[in-house]
């Protein structure tokens, strides 16, 4: 029998990790969105297409390739980091962003890393400080992709309650309390959150709290230290309330906070840079596993980013962004007003930015993907939401269960009304049929 023609009766094994990492939530999420491709998606957490920069993209590129010799040198590989003069080009916008008068002179260009987007900055710090049975603090919601992540690197996820403003430092506190009573807290190595516009619920830790969260996570770093992993992904995304300074900005010894930050949301995630400032101890370990994983994430992308940076093309691109997704954030809490305001025990959080709102339902209707919501929202009234539950680690038995994510990303203003109209119905009619039995 040839080889062509050998049909395989073992079966193949697979790594523990692999294992692990199998049947993550978004994987089954996006699922749902092609079986359900006919539904008004309040789900997807894309960027709106009508926001993509094609026109500036194109000139930009146009100017890189412009000079052979130039171009050449765009084209080629890069360093694992990314180049020295891209990333002060980083450091300066940072800067920025930071309102720093002396436009961050302190912080060595070296501890930023240019990375494929900030998920893969998310991927290497974890995989350069968790073992399997480490442990991770996470707001409770939190980033349903990054609780997939540690669940593939076998960590143990401990939640810490949030509340309008954030992450609590008072039961951040507690929680690391309760885990060196318990003789562990030599295991744990981060805490997770998620400060601007929270991917799911769009709460910002509020201003007061950031230097508390730090404070905690530096009086329990007793035998180690423990580190705080700050996503600012949606940081750029903002439509109201105050301009907050990041956790990262109040750790004067840099030793503390893992800063990540992304374009793929203000800029474009077909481009996929996104950056990390690390604690300078860090920064050898994470380019030696980026250096593993493709030594170097893409050139041309980087000086694409870096270009529009310098020209400010960007500035006013996401000046445009942010005042498109203002409306269409103000369509939905509209919408939200009008089609659940005759149902009791609906509540929705007010973002000042990002891509989501949060709405929570009584306690008694789950929005899980085999609740009767779930089926009716996707089949009869053709909307889909992303259910909360997925947004709380799987082992949490104190999980909720009565809570969506909404996402007004890729709808226009129009869809995000009738969406919001359907889902109000699919709301209305559960309930009903609840109290009827």
């Amino acid at each position: 029998m040839s080889t062509s023609e050998h049909h395989f009766t073992t079966a193949l094994t697979l790594s523990d990790h692999a294992i692990r990492a199998s049947e993550q939530a978004i994987g089954f999420l996006m699922q749902q969105g092609v079986e359900n491709a006919d539904c008004i998606s309040l789900a997807a957490g894309l960027v709106d297409e009508r926001t993509l920069p094609v026109q500036l993209a194109r000139n930009s590129l146009d100017s890189l390739l412009n000079d052979s010799p130039a171009g050449r040198r765009v084209l080629q590989y890069g360093t694992t980091p990314g180049p020295d003069e891209l990333r002060q080009t980083i450091r300066q916008y940072l800067a920025e962003l930071e309102g720093s008068s002396n436009q961050l002179a302190g912080l060595p260009a070296e501890q930023i890393v240019l990375t494929t987007g900030s998920q893969q900055l998310l991927l290497l710090a974890t995989q350069a400080l968790v073992n399997p049975g480490d442990i991770c603090l996470v707001a409770a919601p939190t980033y349903f992709v990054y609780l997939g992540l540690l669940e593939a690197a076998g960590a143990r996820i401990v939640p810490v309650r949030s509340d309008d403003h954030g992450m609590c430092p008072e039961d951040l506190e507690q929680t690391l309390d309760r885990l060196h009573q318990e003789g562990v807290l030599h295991r744990v190595r981060l805490v997770y959150t998620v400060s601007y516009y929270d991917n799911p619920s769009g709460i910002s830790i509020s201003a007061d709290r950031r230097p508390k969260l730090l404070q905690a996570v530096q009086r329990w770093s007793k035998t180690h230290r423990i580190l705080i992993l700050e996503d600012a992904a949606y940081r750029e995304l903002q439509y109201s309330g105050p301009i907050l300074p990041s956790i990262w900005s109040f750790d004067e010894t840099k030793e503390f906070v893992i800063l990540a930050q992304t374009f793929s949301k203000s800029f474009s995630p077909g481009v996929r840079v996104g950056f990390g400032v690390l604690p300078a101890d860090l920064v050898k370990p994470v380019c030696d596993l980026k250096g593993n994983a493709d030594f170097g994430s893409a050139h041309l992308n980087q000086n694409l980013i870096c270009h529009v940076l310098r020209t400010r093309e960007y500035h006013d691109h996401v000046r445009l962004v942010t005042a498109g997704y203002k409306r269409k954030r103000d369509a939905m809490l509209d919408a939200a007003d009008e089609y659940f305001k005759d149902i009791p025990g609906v509540s929705w959080v007010h973002p000042d930015g990002g891509m989501y709102v949060w709405m929570s339902l009584p306690t008694d209707i789950c929005t899980g993907f085999l609740s009767p919501l779930f089926h009716r929202a996707t089949q009869v009234e053709k909307v889909m939401y992303v259910p909360g539950e997925l947004s709380y680690p799987s082992s949490w038995n104190h999980r909720p269960q009565n809570q969506m994510r909404l996402s007004f990303g890729v709808q226009n203003a129009d869809g995000v009304r009738e969406g919001i109209r359907r889902l109000a119905n699919a709301v209305r009619h559960v309930i009903s049929v609840s109290n009827a039995s």
